[in-house]
Order: C-alpha cells, then sequence, then structure tokens
C-alpha cells in the first residue's frame, strides 16, 4: 500500500512538488539543511545525513510561510487569470515545503522516535489550518474558477485541462466556495481530526513496539521452523532478551508464529496481542478517539453540502459513490463466506481427526489451514519459504521491471540514507542508459517504525521547466535473522513485495509534463490496480527458476513444488477475502451511520449482522486501522482493493489473452496506458485505451475460485 503520512501530508497543499527552491529562502536554508536544494548526484537527493529532528519545526513554519507568500503572490497578479500565470504558477510554488514534507513524512512512518512525536503533535493541526488557508484564499479560487470557466480553455492540451480540473475540484471539495463561518468552521474541523490523527497513529506504533511475547524455553518453540526461531532470537538480541526468544507486535512476526506454532495457547495469546493494538486500556487505547474522528468527519461532510463522509470521499473516486462500492463488496462477501464455511469444516474435521478436542477458534485458523493445506495438496509452506530468499526475490523484481518496462537496476553508495538498513539502486533505461529515476528499499522491522509495508514518493517526475527525476521508495518490515544468512519470506510476503514494488514502477514510469499529475497521484480506488498487477509475474516459471532458489543448495524451486503451488492457488480464499471484506465493510458503514457512541459495540453488531465468521476477526480492526483513522486517506475507501482488483484480474486476462505474460505488445500498452499517465487523463479513459472495455466482476471471482454471478 501507498504510504499514509505522505500522502495525507501531500494533500495538505496544491502544488508542493519538485526538487528547486525560490531565491528568497537561500540564507534561510543555510541554517537549515532542510529548507536547501537537493544537491548531489542524480539530480539532487535528501540530505538525509544532516537530518535532526529539531529543525523540523522551523523547517515547516518557514517553508509554510513561504508558500501561502507564493501563493498570495499569484493570488494578487493585476493580469487577468491564464494558465501560466495561475495554474503553472501554483504548480511551481512550495518546492521548499515538498522537500521538507518529504523529510517530515519519513520520519513519521520509518524514524518516530519519542523527540519526533512531540513535534509531530505540535505541527499536525498547523499543517491542517496551512492546507486550508490555501484552499479558503478567495482571490485565489476566484483565479482558478476563471481559468476553469474560460473559453480558452479548449486550445490547452489535453494534459493542461486535466490540470486546471483537478485543482479546480480540489478547491471546490476543499470548501472554497464556502461563507466566511463555514469556512473557519471547517478549519476548525480539519485542525481538530490532524490531532486525533496523530493521537491515534502514536498509540498504534506504542502498541506495536511495547507489547511482545517471550518465548522462554524450547518447548515455547515447538512447531516452529528454523528460520521462525532464527529470527525470534534476533528479535530477542533488540529487546534485550538474549537467550531467550521474542514474537514482535507485527505480522511478519505474528503469521508465522500463528501458523506453526504447536502451542495453543502461546497461539492465543500472540493473536490476541496483535488483534488488540490499540485496544487495551489505558493511556495508548483507540476506543475513545475513534467515536470523536467519526463525528468531526461527519459534521465536516455536512458543512462542505455532503450526506456523509463516504459521500464526499467517493464522488471523486471510480465508484463515485458509497452505493457502488457496497454493491462490489456485498456481491464477493456471500461466497466468501460460504467459503470459509468449507474451510473451518475442512479444519474442524482434520482437528478432530488427531484428537485435538477443541472448536476452530481465531488464533487456530492459520495453524490448521497449513494442515489442511499440506494434506490435500502436499504443500508445506516451510518448504515453499526455502526458496523465498529475501535478496534473490528483490533480483527477480529488478529482472521482471526490465522485461516489462525496460528498466535496469544498479546499486549506488553516494547518496545519504537515514538509516544503515536503506540500500538505494539507480534505474535507467535499459536501452539507451538514461537515467530514470532512484530506487530507496527500507526492508527490516526495527523500533519506532510503524508495521506493515508501503511505498513512497520522494520526488515527483515532472518536465514543465526542465526534466525532473523522481525518487521512489519501498518500505517493508521483514525481521532479520542470523547474521550473514539470508532472510527467508513466506509466499505471502513475497507476493506483497512484487505489489509495492508495482507502485514503485507506477511512479518510475511515470511520463507527464506537471509533477501533481504524475506516478501514483491516481483517485483511491485505482492506485492499488497497478500494484496489485504486478503481484502476478512472481509465480511465473522464469521468475521462480532464476530467482526461487532454495537458501541451501542454490537449486530452483522443483517443477512439481510449483504445480502443487498453483494447484493450491486458491485455497483459503475464504479467509483471505473475508478478512479483508469486513475491514472494508466495517469502514464504509461506520462512515455511513449517523453517530458510533461505542467502538466496541459497533463492530460486534455490525459484524453480527453481516454473519462473520466466529473464526475470523477483521483484518484490521477499527481500533488499528491506520489506513482509515491515522488520516483521511483510506477513509471510507478500503473498498478500493476489492475494485482495484476487478481491474487488475481483468488486466491480467489481456496477457493470458495475447502471448502471455511476457506479451510485449500488450505490456507496451499497459505502460502507455495506465503506468505511464499517472493522472494526467481520467483512469476510465486510461483502461479502456489499454483494455478495450471496462471490466467486470468475472475476472476477479475467477481469480478467488469463486462462482461467477450469472449477471456478468
Amino acid at each position: 500500500m501507498c504510504d499514509l503520512r505522505i500522502l495525507v501530508a501531500c494533500t495538505l497543499t496544491i502544488g508542493i512538488v519538485g526538487c528547486s527552491m525560490t531565491s528568497d529562502l537561500a540564507p534561510l536554508s543555510e541554517g537549515n539543511p532542510l529548507l536547501a536544494e537537493w544537491t548531489g548526484p542524480h539530480g539532487g537527493v535528501p540530505p538525509f545525513d544532516k537530518v535532526r529532528v529539531e529543525d523540523m519545526k522551523p523547517a515547516l513554519d518557514v517553508a509554510m510561510a513561504a508558500n501561502l507568500a507564493e501563493l498570495e503572490k499569484i493570488a494578487r497578479n493585476p493580469a487577468a487569470p491564464t494558465f501560466e500565470n495561475t495554474i503553472v504558477a501554483m504548480e511551481d510554488s512550495g518546492r521548499a515545503l515538498s522537500r521538507v514534507l518529504t523529510v517530515y513524512s519519513i520520519w513519521g512512518s520509518s524514524m518516530n522516535s519519542s523527540d519526533f512525536q512531540e513535534v509531530e503533535r505540535e505541527m499536525a493541526p498547523q499543517l491542517a489550518a496551512f492546507g486550508d488557508k490555501i484552499t479558503q484564499n478567495e482571490a485565489l479560487f476566484r483565479r482558478i474558477d476563471a481559468v476553469y470557466h474560460s473559453p480558452e480553455k479548449k486550445n490547452l492540451t489535453a494534459e493542461q485541462q486535466r490540470l486546471v480540473w483537478v485543482n479546480h475540484n480540489q478547491f471546490v471539495r476543499s470548501g472554497a466556495r464556502l461563507d466566511e463561518e463555514k469556512k473557519a468552521k471547517l478549519s476548525d474541523l480539519n485542525q481538530k481530526l490532524a490531532n486525533l490523527f496523530t493521537d491515534f497513529s502514536q498509540n498504534v506504533l506504542a502498541d506495536e513496539g511495547g507489547q511482545i511475547v517471550v518465548l522462554s524455553n524450547e518447548a515455547d518453540l515447538a512447531g516452529l521452523p528454523q528460520s521462525a526461531i532464527d529470527s525470534a532470537a534476533a528479535a530477542a538480541k533488540t529487546k534485550n532478551k538474549s537467550g531467550k526468544w521474542v514474537i514482535t507486535n507485527t505480522r511478519s512476526s505474528m503469521g508465522p508464529f500463528l501458523t506453526f506454532s504447536d502451542r495453543r495457547d502461546l497461539r492465543e495469546k500472540v493473536w490476541r496481542m496483535y488483534t488488540s493494538r490499540g485496544d487495551l486500556g489505558g493511556k495508548h487505547d483507540n476506543n475513545e478517539i475513534i467515536p470523536r474522528i467519526l463525528k468531526l468527519r461527519a459534521e465536516r461532510a455536512a458543512v462542505l453540502g455532503y450526506k456523509t463522509h463516504a459521500h464526499w470521499r467517493l464522488e471523486n473516486t471510480m465508484a463515485k459513490t458509497p452505493e457502488r462500492a457496497l454493491d462490489l463488496m456485498e456481491a464477493v462477501w456471500a461466497p466468501a463466506i460460504a467459503r470459509v464455511a468449507q474451510e473451518v469444516t475442512d479444519m474442524q474435521e482434520l482437528a478432530n481427526r488427531e484428537g485435538a478436542s477443541i472448536k476452530i477458534e481465531p488464533w487456530d485458523y492459520r495453524y490448521y489451514m497449513e494442515k489442511v493445506r499440506k494434506v490435500r495438496y502436499d504443500l508445506d509452506q516451510n518448504e515453499v519459504k526455502e526458496y523465498m530468499q529475501l535478496g534473490k526475490l528483490r533480483e527477480g523484481m529488478f529482472w521482471v521491471a526490465g522485461r516489462l518496462f525496460g528498466f535496469s537496476f544498479a546499486p549506488v553508495e553516494d547518496v545519504p540514507v537515514y538509516h544503515p538498513d536503506v540500500r538505494v539502486w539507480e534505474v535507467t533505461d535499459k536501452d539507451s542508459g538514461r537515467h530514470i529515476g532512484l530506487w530507496y528499499f527500507d526492508p527490516y522491522a526495527r523500533e519506532d517504525k510503524r508495521s506493515g509495508a508501503w511505498m513512497n514518493a520522494y520526488r515527483s517526475q515532472e518536465r514543465f521547466k526542465g526534466e525532473v527525476t523522481t525518487i521512489v521508495s519501498n518500505n517493508s518490515n521483514f525481521v532479520k535473522g542470523k547474521p550473514g544468512e539470508p532472510v527467508l519470506v513466506s509466499w505471502s510476503d513475497a507476493e506483497t513485495m512484487f505489489h509495492e514494488f508495482g507502485h514503485a514502477l507506477h511512479g518510475l514510469s511515470s511520463n507527464v509534463t506537471y509533477p501533481s499529475l504524475a506516478g501514483t497521484a491516481v483517485v483511491r480506488d485505482y492506485v492499488e490496480f497497478p500494484s496489485q498487477l504486478l503481484e502476478h509475474w512472481l509465480s511465473t516459471p522464469e521468475v521462480l527458476q532464476n530467482y526461487a532458489l532454495h537458501y541451501k543448495t542454490g537449486k530452483p524451486i522443483p517443477q512439481e513444488l510449483v504445480d502443487r503451488l498453483e494447484r493450491a492457488a486458491t485455497f483459503n480464499q475464504g479467509f483471505a477475502t473475508t478478512e479483508y471484506l469486513a475491514s472494508a465493510l466495517v469502514d464504509m458503514k461506520m462512515h455511513l451511520a449517523a453517530e458510533i457512541k461505542d467502538t466496541r459495540v459497533f463492530e460486534k453488531t455490525t459484524l453480527e449482522g453481516l454473519g462473520m465468521p466466529s473464526e475470523i476477526v477483521m483484518r484490521h480492526r477499527p481500533t488499528h486501522f491506520m489506513h482509515i483513522f491515522a488520516g483521511d486517506s483510506y477513509s471510507a475507501g478500503y473498498y478500493s482493493y476489492l475494485w482495484s482488483d476487478t481491474l487488475t484480474a481483468d488486466a491480467y486476462e489481456a496477457f493470458e489473452e495475447g502471448k502471455g505474460a511476457w506479451d510485449t505488445a500488450v505490456a507496451r500498452k499497459l505502460v502507455d496506458h495506465i503506468f505511464s499517465v499517472g493522472n494526467s487523463i481520467d483512469p476510465a479513459d486510461g483502461y479502456r485505451a489499454f483494455r478495450g472495455k471496462d471490466p467486470g466482476i468475472g475476472a476477479m471471482m475467477r481469480k478467488r475460485g469463486f462462482p461467477v454471478p450469472r449477471t456478468n
């Protein structure tokens, strides 16, 4: 998924992009490196070696003031509004702030120390107020509105017209047409929400970093593969528990333990730790924050003239309305929970045969699911994992990028990084050697880094004032094993790597004029489409035979093991789809509800109303649902992964209908109409240009092994 914090930060202003700096900031930057223009190789790079937390607040203060001054100058221009003196001038503003926000956002997600958290709490409402000062600038909006309605607009290029629409649409949806009283109310609501978003995310981070399960003796390790034991031992050292083993409160640590541990008591303990983040009482509890966020969002939607927050958020998406998003989710929900019932029956029968004398509970699901998989398909995920080396998979991603996109990756050592774990590669065109951009990779879990996996864009591609190349990153939370030994990841984690790399390729492929339209700056229920699509190439024979190599022998994964993987491709889709959909449905229903008084009660009654299987919990329970409560980015929008998957499955069938996964003609159309265009065209138009038709639900249902509705 895309990084939440940087997406939230970058929506605060219009035109915060690029890498150059206005000359009036030059004297100020001498004492604060965060304000300075990025220098060095590859078109300039972030000065991570010079970052100090104490510089962040003053840098933000100066950069925000400078950006407001730039925009005020545009607003007060005595010349008649034109595309060049208004829209392009805005596009060229706020560049210093863009650089500061890039570093600020990275620290928020990856280096979130206690001293940074103090800055974050102070700056959150100020950043929200700053964004409102821009969108509520009446003189500036009058100029944008004049360009939008000008008869001269038809003479602009298609991309220029799109940029005018994007700017106008963002201002209108942010309250530019409100009266002064409502604008003041809106700004107050945004500042209160910014404070609550910060509190919520810091609470989750505190529980993720502060909660662990210690395994004290070898009996506690029963059933665990050696790779999981090594990871737990390495984690123990970071927690000053040498000689023991530690399961941390992250998915990459929790998942393997729940899948393989024979100790049911410890599985329950780990499961409760992980699913209770933000729901433990005390100062880090998020239960009371959630109703406050929802109430403020509802008030904001009313001020803006919308029925609910969900209606406001979805107006500018492919789905357009909450009702259309719900229709899709409900169409998949029934077959998903029906599949769960089958899966639970299979697991319960196996447990009974083994004499376990238990009823399948949520902390049993992964464990018995793996046993059923092994019996039914002779497929042991431990066996697969021995071929999933982190470094080799990374090389495989590079190879795919070369075949499909014409990119070449070469490691560089001439740029500073914010942590020793981070490595950097230069991306070039394979044929011409032309510099495309930089790719940063931060793969490992650590203190003060939020869990999960995400992509960042440090700098957007542009060319309206000369060529500016992009800088992107991928970030994960893999647990290191023994020093000098390769890190082994699960098949699911390997898919996630390819997914996030798909986001990076979306950014690297960008070929637009204006940075506000570049790369992944597309609507929420479209942005996950390119990333989900890339997951398909992990399982291609070419990738597996060359990069799925055994960590000891170096031999490629055997074809008969690949065949077993393919036969099991739709196995456990009930669990995977239901835990995701439950989160997406609760998200939408929360934002359609008139009021929520008790978070736990709403979660319980909503899931009961849906017929949620008791053996599964939501993938993201409300109290740690960072997508929707750490910012607005995915709020009422978690459905977007499913919406995007309808595109993903249909798009991959285009390759299957052609010459297969490496069909160069289909790949070229994919780059030309999807990956390279950013938000310079309507995404629905881009998809139709690629596929020749609109997608349906059929391909996605087939991909998951569910029956296809007759209406498709």
